[in-house]
C-alpha cells in the first residue's frame, strides 16, 4: 500500500534512504531533516509497520518540484513498487498545480520510463546550491539532471 509517512515512520525511512546514502547513491538524510520534510514522503507499506519503500516530493519554487529520495528495499524491487511511489508523487505534483518535476539520478532509463528526459543540470541552479553543496561527490558529481512537464 502507497499511502502518506506519519511520525511513526520516520525511523524506518532513514534506514531505508541511508542504506542507499551509504552505497553512495542518494544523499544522507538525519532524522532532523526528515521530520521538518515528513509531508513530502510516501510511503510503501508491505505489511503493518513495515516500510519497503519511499520517496518523495519537494516543492522548490511556484512550478518547480523535485523527486527524491527514492529508496525500495530490496526484497520490493522488481515488483512496481518504485513506479508506485513515483505516481503518488507525480500525482500529488498535478494536484497541487506544479507544472514541471524534476530529480538527480544515477540511472536515467529508470526514469525515462515515467516520461523524464535528461536537462542540463546548469538548468537547475537552484537545486545545485541548496542540496548539492552538501553531498560528498559535488562538484564533480555523475548524476543525471531530469525533467517531466506535467
Amino acid at each position: 500500500m502507497i499511502r502518506r509517512a506519519r511520525i511513526a515512520d520516520v525511523e524506518q525511512v532513514q534506514r531505508l534512504i541511508n542504506q542507499f546514502a551509504d552505497e553512495g547513491r542518494l544523499l544522507l538524510r538525519s532524522l532532523s531533516e526528515i521530520y521538518d520534510n515528513l509531508r513530502d514522503f510516501h510511503v510503501y507499506e508491505r505489511q503493518e509497520h513495515h516500510i519497503g519503500g519511499v520517496c518523495a516530493l519537494h516543492i522548490c519554487w511556484e512550478d518547480l518540484a523535485e523527486i527524491r529520495s527514492l529508496a525500495v528495499a530490496s526484497e520490493e524491487r522488481k515488483k512496481g513498487v518504485g513506479e508506485k511511489l513515483i505516481a503518488a508523487c507525480l500525482e500529488e505534483a498535478r494536484q497541487l498545480g506544479v507544472s514541471r518535476v524534476f530529480l538527480l539520478t544515477y540511472i536515467p532509463p529508470y526514469f525515462e520510463r515515467a516520461g523524464f528526459r535528461a536537462v542540463d543540470k546548469s538548468s537547475l541552479p537552484h537545486k545545485i546550491w541548496t542540496d548539492c553543496v552538501r553531498c560528498v561527490k559535488f562538484p564533480d558529481c555523475n548524476e543525471t539532471a531530469m525533467i517531466l512537464n506535467l
